[in-house]
C-alpha cells in the first residue's frame, strides 16, 4: 500500500560502534521530529545541526561527509539510504562524534533500528521532487543520469576491472521491502592493496572485516564470503540512495549509473537543484492528487509506533 502522509521515528533509539576512517567510537540516537523538518544531523558533542541537504556537502572522498562552520560529520550515506528506504522523512539523528559508526559495513543495523523505534504517521502529506527533463553528469567513463518517470527506480553498474567484480549490474523499483530485502545488507567494501595507503592518510583506521569486505587479487577475505553474489553493486545502489536523500524530499525519476561513486552522484544532485525547469515539488496529501500527477507512491509497509 503507498502512503502519502509523512513519516518519523516512534521513539528514541541508540546504537554504539566506531567511524569506519576516524576508528573513533561514537553513539547514534534516532529521536522523532516535526512534519516537514526532515532529517537533521545533531553533532551532540558541540551542539551543532547539520540538515541531511546537498548545499551541506563538503566532501565526497570515500563516503559523503557534511559539515558547517568548521565542524564536519563524515558517511552519512548509509544512515540515510536507511531513513529513506523505511520511508522516514523526519528525524533527528543525534551523534557525539566526527563520523557515523559504520556497524557492520551496510544500512542494514540502522533499519532494524526504524523497526525497533517503530514509524508514526504523521498529519502532512509528503512532499515529492518530481524530475521534469532529462538531467546527466559525466567523469571520464563514469555517468550518472536521472530522467523522468512514474516512481523512484535505480539501475547502477560497476565494472572494477577485477576478476571478482567487472560488469554487475542491479536495478529495482523502490519500495521499503525490496531495500530492506535486496539492498540495506549491502556491505561496503575495499581492496587489500589499498588500506595500507588509506591508514597512511588517516582514513579505515575503525575497518575490519566485521565491517567491510576486503578483497585481494583474486579471493574474498571475509571468511563468511558474501551476503549476495553481486553484493559490490548492490552497495553502490544502497550508496547512491543515501546520496540522493540529500535532495531534501523523496525523489520520483528514473536514476541510471555507470561506475558512479559519491562524487559524481552528488555533482548530478546540485546540477539538478540548480536548474528550476528540470524538477517540481509537489505535496500529495490523498489519493486524488496521484492521478493527474502521473505518479506511483513508493510502497510502504507498516511500522506502526506504539
Amino acid at each position: 500500500m503507498a502512503y502519502w502522509n509523512q513519516r518519523t521515528v516512534g521513539k528514541r533509539v541508540s546504537c554504539t560502534g566506531v567511524g569506519l576512517h576516524c576508528g573513533k567510537p561514537a553513539t547514534l540516537t534516532f529521536a522523532p521530529a516535526a512534519p516537514d523538518s526532515g532529517i537533521v544531523f545533531v553533532r551532540r558533542d558541540l551542539g551543532i545541526e547539520l540538515p541531511a541537504r546537498a548545499d551541506m556537502v563538503v566532501d565526497t572522498m570515500l563516503s559523503t561527509s557534511l559539515g558547517a562552520g568548521g565542524v564536519r560529520l563524515a558517511t552519512v550515506e548509509h544512515v540515510l539510504a536507511a531513513l529513506t528506504g523505511m520511508g522516514v522523512d523526519n528525524c533527528r539523528i543525534e551523534v557525539d562524534g566526527p563520523e557515523i559508526p559504520i556497524l557492520d559495513g551496510s544500512a542494514a543495523p540502522f533499519v532494524y533500528l526504524v523497526q525497533e523505534a517503530g514509524v508514526r504517521t504523521q498529519r502532512t502529506g509528503k512532499r515529492f521532487l518530481l524530475l521534469q527533463t532529462p538531467v546527466g553528469v559525466r567523469h571520464g567513463d563514469k555517468v550518472a543520469r536521472l530522467e523522468p518517470a512514474r516512481e523512484l527506480s535505480i539501475r547502477f553498474t560497476v565494472d572494477f576491472n577485477h576478476p571478482l567484480i567487472t560488469d554487475q549490474t542491479f536495478e529495482f523499483v523502490f519500495s521499503d521491502r525490496v531495500f530492506a530485502r535486496e539492498v540495506a545488507r549491502a556491505r561496503t567494501f575495499g581492496f587489500l592493496r589499498d588500506i595500507e595507503k588509506m591508514k597512511a592518510s588517516g582514513l579505515a583506521l575503525g575497518g575490519s572485516l566485521d565491517n567491510a569486505i576486503v578483497v585481494d587479487e583474486f579471493s574474498i577475505l571475509n571468511p563468511g564470503g558474501l551476503r549476495f553474489p553481486d553484493e559490490f553493486v548492490r552497495h553502490k545502489v544502497l550508496d547512491a540512495l543515501g546520496d540522493l536523500t540529500l535532495f531534501g524530499m523523496p525523489l520520483i525519476a528514473k536514476f541510471t549509473a555507470y561506475k558512479s561513486g559519491h562524487a559524481l552522484n552528488q555533482a548530478l544532485v546540485r546540477k539538478v537543484l540548480a536548474d528550476p525547469t528540470s524538477h517540481r515539488v509537489v505535496r500529495v496529501t490523498g489519493e486524488r492528487e496521484l492521478e493527474p500527477l502521473q505518479i506511483r507512491l513508493p510502497a510502504l509497509g507498516r511500522l506502526d509506533a506504539a
